[in-house]
């Protein structure tokens, strides 16, 4: 994928720090950055926990421009010496505990990663930043989601980005004290912070707890496909690739001290989104134990303070930087679903005794 900002200006390589860049959304911006950018440095921190993949780097890991580093964002001394030592001008912050209900079983850890690890990597990148006497071409790029928001009612208007915070989760409680953190430390001592509030995000490499991966794997091992509740709740689908571009977008063209919304303007409740996978797998899986798929569906009990619908506006993006999503649903989940299919090797591993307590406990 091309990088869309450049429009044939002159741009000078950039040396980047990518946080959590072996997870899902993050390990696909970092395949896109060194697509579309092979001269720049890339440094990857991840604390490799249940949810990173250091396999979903591998391609890159012999690639003269790139590094990765198994590490804690808490660990402020580990931080300071990376940037130093890399000379980091832009930081591209991903690293998160993500998973609602995994922040609903324990939210502690929450905390410390989303709040206190943020926290730790805006105070390393200011006085890195002041030390270098403030250039104004660095960036701290705050990577959060629409759940900061909190719910919408059928009939309200999308979120934009003056929507008040309501958090209901603990996780997204946390995302929202981390936001909170990202603004203040523009506002008050000029870092040039941007944050971006995404909608949720699918894709290659997406790790199995989540809701089209889960769907997918289940399918091919004909397990039941557990929807919560009354499948009636909406979401608004973004293709990982176009997040990445977007926030290409963001950096080398968005305003510090701004925040900017990315949705994909696909709002499509989870039972119809799990129907349509069902059809892609019933057309493109060449040996499936049950088929249709349909059969497979089971509802189950209801996330507690499940969030109705969240919708993103993302006019501010379009109007002001030129981005647009490039990937409608339809052709997104059928990527997605090829994706699975071919890439067992990946997704086969991650189905471990933790993660099967793990799905026990929420959905049997």
């Amino acid at each position: 994928m091309t990088h869309s900002w450049n429009n044939g200006e002159n741009r000078q390589p950039r040396r980047i720090l990518i946080t959590g860049g072996a997870g899902f959304i993050g390990s696909n911006f970092v395949h896109h950055w060194c697509e579309s950018y092979g001269g720049d440095r890339v440094v990857v921190l991840d604390a490799l926990t249940y949810a990173g993949n250091r396999q979903t780097l591998a391609q890159l890991e012999g690639r003269e421009n790139f590094r990765f580093v198994q590490g804690d964002i808490c660990d402020r001394a580990a931080v300071d010496s990376l940037l130093q030592e890399e000379a980091i001008d832009t930081v591209a912050h991903f690293a998160a505990e993500s998973h609602v209900d995994r922040s609903i079983l324990g939210p502690g850890a929450f905390v410390q990663t989303n709040v206190v690890g943020t926290f730790t990597l805006l105070e390393a990148f200011r006085q890195h930043w002041n030390g270098k006497g403030q250039p104004s071409d660095y960036r701290f790029l705050h990577v959060s989601t629409d759940e900061v928001y909190g719910s919408l009612g059928p009939d309200d208007p999308a979120f934009t980005e003056t929507t008040p915070y309501a958090p209901n989760s603990p996780y997204s409680a946390s995302k929202a004290g981390s936001d909170h953190l990202a603004r203040a430390y523009f506002h008050t001592y000029k870092v040039p912070t941007i944050i971006t509030n995404c909608s949720n995000n699918y894709g290659p490499y997406h790790f199995p707890e989540k809701l089209i991966p889960l769907m997918c794997i289940n399918m091919l091992l004909g397990k039941p496909l557990p929807v919560y509740g009354d499948g009636q709740n909406v979401r608004d689908w973004l293709y990982v690739r176009d997040h990445c571009s977007a926030l290409d977008v963001v950096i080398h063209r968005g305003e510090p001290g701004e925040t900017y919304n990315v949705g994909g303007n696909n709002e499509v409740k989870n039972i119809d989104l799990v129907r349509m996978l069902c059809k892609l797998m019933d057309e493109m899986a060449t040996e499936l134990p049950v088929r249709p798929c349909e059969e497979l569906i089971t509802f189950v009990k209801d996330r507690p303070g499940h969030d109705r619908r969240y919708a993103i506006d993302a006019t501010k993006i379009k109007t002001e930087l030129g981005w647009t999503p490039s990937v409608t649903v339809e052709e997104g989940l059928r990527r997605t679903v090829e994706w699975f299919l071919t890439h067992e090797d990946w997704w086969k591993p991650l189905l471990s005794e933790e993660y099967q307590a793990y799905y026990n406990q929420v959905y049997v």
